[in-house]
């Protein structure tokens, strides 16, 4: 058999994947098979630009149909792989089509975790993962709305300032103490605090939900502590959950994610791959492993998986980083800030513009940066270098970040 790469999911990891490939003069076959109808899409934008209309869906597409058929992927969506046959090397799509392949890569992505509670389902309890997530919610989202909304993450926060733009009544609810708890520091959790709240956000901290009230919809989400919220439309934003249940039956090792080694393969089989949120991967850089959310990740898991494939060397290793868009501030972050000692501002929070430095041991091993992306770029390097600095230096703005560098 020649060769044939079997690509599933066809989000930022599968469509990365197969131009990578090409890239790399691979002359096999590539087939990319996506459940949704729509091409590769960029998902950040959904709860941001194409929630509020600024974006159309041809502009979330990272690229047009005619570059896939340029680079001969053929390219199937609209279509589920129901099953694998791991010693045939086939794949079984649910309108019954066998498709063989020599090496294949789960790129499946997540979905969004639902709120486990009677009602949660309902038209007008909306989760954001989707196009059609969004479309749904769009018609729903109009000004006067009482906008409710359960979870404090990236999403939560993001669909707030939205909210807000849309003037709509916005009140967010969030289990924990803090907002971005699971992300960032105190320091930029209450720097966020005071962002939303100041635009108008009825932000209510350590408040888990306990039950939603209504007919036909959701009209009352009932708190913990007996705090009744009216509520026109919901958004709930509590985390995703990979899609791993077809490499758990083909049999291959899960673990809050498909198990992978520094060659995003299997640990498993040596002709299975896995890039994105779906893959939990032995991480070079943070020398653990690691499930990541981020479009960097999924970008580097598919490189380092078409240049394995290719033959060629290559580790997943890159520092992680991540972003957020909120009203017209920009959250760059680099790093994982667990386990830090100390954290150092450089700048000015109360002008919106500033950096955060997470040091451990002397070691700068995070940042997060709020308007700052030349910070930003410095602090990819200092991460990424393991460099060690201290609070007068790195606080000092008239100390020139890349002087740090050596």
């Amino acid at each position: 058999m020649s060769e044939t790469t079997v690509i599933i999911g066809a989000g930022q990891a599968g469509g990365d994947l197969a131009s990578a490939l090409r890239q790399l003069k691979y002359e096999g076959r590539i087939v990319l098979i996506g459940e949704e109808p729509a091409l590769p899409y960029r998902r950040p934008p959904l709860s941001k630009a194409y929630l509020s209309g600024e974006m159309t869906e041809q502009q979330l597409y990272i690229k047009p149909a005619a570059t896939y058929e340029k680079q001969n992927v053929e390219v199937k969506t609209g279509v589920r792989v129901e099953s694998i046959d791991r010693s045939a090397k086939t794949v079984t799509l649910g309108n019954g089509e066998t498709i063989g392949y020599t090496k294949l890569a789960f790129c499946t992505g997540g979905h969004a975790r639902r709120l486990p509670l009677p009602g949660a389902e309902k038209p007008n309890v909306h989760y954001v993962r989707t196009i059609e997530d969004i479309e749904k919610l769009k018609a729903q989202f109009q000004p006067g709305k009482r906008l409710l909304i359960i979870g404090g993450g990236y999403i939560g926060l993001e669909a707030a300032a939205v909210g807000i733009k849309k003037e709509l009544k916005v009140t967010l609810v969030e289990a924990l103490p803090r907002l971005l708890a699971r992300v960032t520091g105190p320091e930029l959790s209450e720097y966020y605090y005071g962002v939303h709240t100041a635009k108008g956000v009825d932000i209510k901290l350590g408040a888990g939900v306990e039950a939603l009230e209504g007919g036909d919809t959701v009209e009352t989400v009932v708190l913990a502590d007996g705090t009744r919220l009216e509520a026109d439309v919901i958004i709930v934003g509590i985390g995703l959950i990979p899609n791993t249940e077809l490499a758990e039956a083909a049999g291959l090792e899960v673990d809050n994610g498909i198990l992978v080694d520094l060659q995003c393969r299997s640990t498993t089989d040596p002709d299975i791959f896995a890039a994105g949120d779906c893959a939990n991967h032995d991480h070079g850089f943070l020398q653990r492993r690691i499930r990541l959310e981020s479009v960097p990740n999924a970008s580097e898991g598919a490189r380092v998986i078409a240049a394995t494939i290719c033959g060629k060397d290559a580790e997943h290793n890159g520092a992680p980083w991540f972003w957020s868009d909120q009203y017209d501030l920009k959250l760059q972050m680099v790093g994982i800030n667990q386990g830090y000692e100390e954290v150092v501002i450089r700048g000015s929070m109360e002008e919106h513009n500033f950096s955060a430095f997470y040091l451990a041991n002397g070691v700068v091993i995070a940042a997060d940066t709020v308007s700052r992306p030349k910070d930003f770029m410095m602090a990819k390097k200092l991460v990424a270098g393991r460099v060690k600095s201290d609070a007068a230096t790195l606080s000092d703005e008239s100390v020139e970040l890349k002087s740090l560098l050596g």
